[in-house]
């Protein structure tokens, strides 16, 4: 019974040594040693060990434990020395007594030679582990050749042997004698820190080695290329093994964990695994020199292997770091058409440029991910955004949320991962467009973002790209608290303010922040004196006295003027400068500025078309013409530049030829809106099949036939219009996406519309004016154009109230709308109620002082009214500023930043 209870003893005392091994319980080492000894000692029961392949005797015992405490030292010597081992400093045994003690524990065994090969075996693999750490690596490298970690099989074999031996060939690898292929390669190069640096390389793929030897210090017959070869593919093999060993046992030892916690404590979860330097170095060393290499196919396929293995709570980070990893040589080094899936097999062309690794053994893999119906993406933007997101919701799960002192480096860290993968994130969702998901995945970065001025502006930055404008200046604020001294965040802040949202008083602000800032803003400095010059010419626009207009356009071109004078070289500036010449008028300077940007940015859209709107106020209409078919050229789906080509052609070569570039135009707004419907969908199919456009009653994009409705005979005018239905097809659009997209998409549409009936009416073609004007009407019914032009519809056809009223309703909506004043002031006048006219066109003069027609309706006004000497001062006016007048306002060239 006694032999029975002392075997029973025995193994329970062997499975917990073999337990706490693989664990990582080292301070429970010398406890369990003791108690081995008392068991083991003269009467604890003596005999051998029961295990046939590893058997220690009483005599032995001594030699066996000092295996046990020589590990649990060095462990624990490594654990407190973890960042000097990351910077591969090694740690001079003088200064360690720990090791030390380890190392004369090793010496002892290994002298005496008294335990069975496989505690030998252990001994050797310990005390390479040594060596490596203080310095000694070709010590190293020579106690794992003694060893035979090559031929070594984990069959059949305690789990703890598993982690020796992966460390054993991770250890190898980054011994710089082992590493005299990519030399100067630092060891701690493949810690957890160092290959999150994916692409930093340094000149000539040259790093220094701290503590070892670099490959100018090798000796020649070691640097020769065909032994410099073989070396990198051997330290490449070393690293593979490395992975696939450390993930089995990570695997393993998780599933053991799980059984002993069910089994002894129930409703207890087990205790998380800390991975040590060296598991972390096999993890991920694999494919860090693969790609560090340039061979992005062995590096990519680690990756994905990794990805797909059976996860574990030890390698949860682990994994997030590899998505990134991953995600990021999809983004940067694969395009789309390099791209190959996870479960294809690369181009040939990559394999023959990459060399083959050692043949090895047959290794057991981890166990992976499998099944039926798996989701396998279609590209590498696909890719990479399923592994980011998968990345995000694990990464912003585990970010550390306290703000505890002691807690600082541990959130710092956390936080910096997770803006690395929103980096990637605004990266590959900006490629599709896909700016409102990005605004999503960015928000719930917010509940750790406290005080983190990347990751607001990151948010501010996507709203603006959405068009969530207004909460995008919120965010700005916020921004400028974190940054006061930044020029660049109000200076955004007032870029949009500008442009979608038109808070002109706001914006003013803004830039005069940035104005206040002085030499500290540096460079923005003129940047900012630019968006004040914007939004005083603005401001000017819209004021609706004229001496308020007057002040606002002196203050917007001595601004202007002054922004020019911090930055003279800058065209963005000049053309600005050139455009607040215009809109006063003095189109000559304006001019002259204008050829000083064409200088510097010859192809600019915007300068372009400026430069044809002076020459049509120059009454140069040619001239005009051909500047505007050169931009349309560069610039062939801008709406501004058609629109300007329409005037000029109605001017020069009548209504026929402009209707052609308006059968132009709805082709191309056609394309815009089909590639906009499909814009969201992945290429190829990815997402989902292409969107079937099916017809839609009441939307057409062809132009009416204009008939003569008198004699039925076709007007020569009509030929045109009759080879814009030929030639254009109809759009359809499903009743379930109808209207969505762009707004402005929409609003341009409205206007090719009613451009196109405006020219029908030129031509007396009331019937198909009328279709283009309900084809417009069915977009925006309430629209002040829509109304406008069936006013202007009902007053050629003869009903006067009609016109009148639709004039009153279409002022209601735009009450700054003075071509709808100059119409319906006219149209008073016709009806006898001249007091009333006079008013209204007044205020269209007050509105708008550059309107000449406004000014020539108010002279014959008052011509009627028998105000003479006034009636003549109008129509001078009206002269003097016909005559510098553009075919369209000069305000239409966009004033942005």
């Amino acid at each position: 019974m006694a032999a029975k209870g002392a075997h029973g003893s025995h193994l329970k005392m062997e499975s917990e040594l073999e337990r706490c091994r693989a664990e990582g319980h080292w301070d429970r080492m010398p406890e369990l040693v003791r108690q081995l000894q008392a068991l083991l000692g003269p009467g604890g029961g003596g005999g051998r060990r029961p295990s046939p392949g590893a058997a220690v005797t009483a005599p032995d015992a001594d030699d066996f434990g000092k295996l046990l405490l020589a590990e649990a030292l060095l462990e624990q010597c490594l654990k407190e020395n973890h960042a000097k081992i990351k910077d591969s400093i090694p740690l001079p045994e003088k200064n360690e007594p720990k090791m030390n003690e380890a190392r004369n524990h090793l010496s002892s065994i290994l002298n005496h030679g008294r335990l069975s090969p496989q505690y030998l075996c252990e001994a050797m693999l310990i005390q390479g582990k040594l060596h490596y750490v203080e310095g000694s690596y070709r010590d190293a490298i020579s106690m794992y050749a003694r060893a035979g970690i090559d031929d070594m099989s984990m069959e059949n074999k305690p789990l703890y042997q598993m982690r020796l031996l992966a460390e054993a060939f991770v250890i190898k690898a980054l011994s710089p004698i082992a590493l005299a292929t990519s030399c100067s390669l630092s060891p701690a190069l493949y810690s957890f820190q160092h290959a999150s640096g994916l692409g930093e390389h340094s000149p000539g793929g040259q790093r220094s080695c701290r503590g070892g030897l670099s490959l100018e210090r090798l000796p020649n017959s070691i640097a020769s290329r065909h032994r410099l070869t073989e070396r990198e593919e051997e330290v490449i093999t070393c690293f593979e093994r490395a992975s696939w060993i450390a993930q089995v046992f990570l695997q393993e030892l998780e599933k053991i964990t799980n059984n002993t916690t069910s089994r002894h404590l129930k409703g207890s979860h087990p205790v998380d695994y800390e991975l040590t330097y060296f598991l972390e170095a096999a993890l991920q060393s694999a494919y860090v020199t693969n790609l560090k290499k340039g061979n992005i196919v062995k590096g990519m396929r680690e990756l994905r292997e990794v990805l797909r293995t059976v996860e574990t709570k030890a390698t949860q980070n682990f994994k997030v770091m590899a998505a990134k990893h991953l995600a990021g040589v999809l983004l940067h080094s694969l395009s789309e058409e390099c791209y190959w899936s996870p479960l294809s097999h690369p181009l040939p062309e990559f394999m023959s440029k990459e060399e083959n690794s050692f043949i090895t053994q047959a290794l057991r893999k981890p166990h992976l991910y499998e099944g039926d119906n798996l989701y396998c993406p279609k590209d590498n933007i696909e890719e990479a955004l399923l592994l980011l997101l998968i990345s995000e919701s694990m990464a912003t799960r585990d970010v550390v949320l306290s703000r505890a002192p002691e807690q600082e480096e541990d959130r710092a860290v956390s936080l910096r991962n997770a803006a690395a993968i929103y980096d990637l994130l605004s990266i590959t969702l900006g490629r599709r467009g896909q700016y409102v998901m990005l605004s999503e995945c960015l928000e719930r970065a917010m509940k750790f973002a406290f005080e983190e001025f990347h990751l607001w502006y990151q948010v501010a930055l996507s709203m603006v790209a959405c068009g969530k404008s207004a909460y995008a200046v919120s965010l700005l604020r916020e921004c400028m608290k974190l940054r006061p001294s930044d020029p660049t965040v109000p200076l955004m802040a007032a870029k949009v303010c500008i442009g979608s949202l038109h808070w002109l008083e706001e914006a003013e602000r803004f830039a005069m922040m940035v104005i206040d800032l002085r030499e500290e803003a540096g460079e923005f400095l003129s940047k900012g004196y630019l968006a004040l010059g914007l939004t005083y010419s603005l401001q000017a626009t819209d004021a609706t006295l004229k001496s308020k207009q007057d002040e606002l356009h002196r203050k917007a071109l001595q601004t202007l003027q002054r922004a020019q004078q911090l930055a003279p070289g800058d065209p963005q500036v000049i053309l600005y400068v050139s455009l607040q010449l215009a809109l006063v008028r003095q189109i000559s300077s304006a001019i002259e500025q204008l050829q000083e940007a064409l200088k510097v940015c010859r192809d600019d859209a915007n300068a372009l078309h400026l430069l044809a709107l002076l020459f049509s106020a120059q009454k140069h209409y040619q001239h005009a013409l051909d500047v505007i078919n050169m931009a349309i050229t560069e610039y062939p789906e801008n709406f501004n530049l058609m629109f300007s080509k329409v005037k000029l052609e109605q001017v020069l070569k009548g209504p026929e030829e402009a209707l052609v570039t308006c059968r132009q135009m709805l082709r191309l707004w056609q394309t815009l809106y089909s590639f906009s419907q499909l814009g969201g969908l992945e290429k190829d199919g990815s997402l989902g099949e292409g969107v079937t456009l099916k017809k839609q009653s009441g939307m057409h994009l062809t132009l009416p036939d204009a008939h003569d409705a008198d004699s039925g005979s076709r007007r020569a005018s009509s030929i045109a219009a009759s080879r814009l239905e030929e030639a254009m097809s109809e759009l359809t659009v499903p009743s379930s996406v109808l209207k969505q997209g762009p707004m402005q998409l929409w609003t341009t549409l409205e206007q090719i519309w009613l451009q196109a009936a405006e020219l029908f009416m030129e031509q007396r073609h009331l019937k198909e004016a009328g279709f283009c004007i309900q084809e417009a009407a069915g977009l925006f019914p309430t629209s002040h154009s829509v109304l406008y032009m069936r006013g202007r519809l009902a007053e050629m056809k003869g009903s006067l109230e009609e016109a009148k009223q639709l004039y009153k309703e279409a002022l209601t909506v735009n009450p700054d709308g003075v071509r709808i004043m100059h119409s319906l002031g006219l149209m008073l006048s016709r009806l006898g109620h001249k007091s009333l006219a006079q008013k209204v066109l007044r205020d269209a003069v007050e509105r708008q002082s550059t309107c000449h027609e406004a000014w020539r309706g108010l002279g014959e006004v008052l011509q009627a009214q028998g105000q003479s000497e006034a009636a003549v001062d109008c129509f001078l006016t009206a002269l003097e500023l016909e005559a510098s007048s553009p075919v369209l306002p000069f305000s239409i060239i966009p004033r942005e930043l």
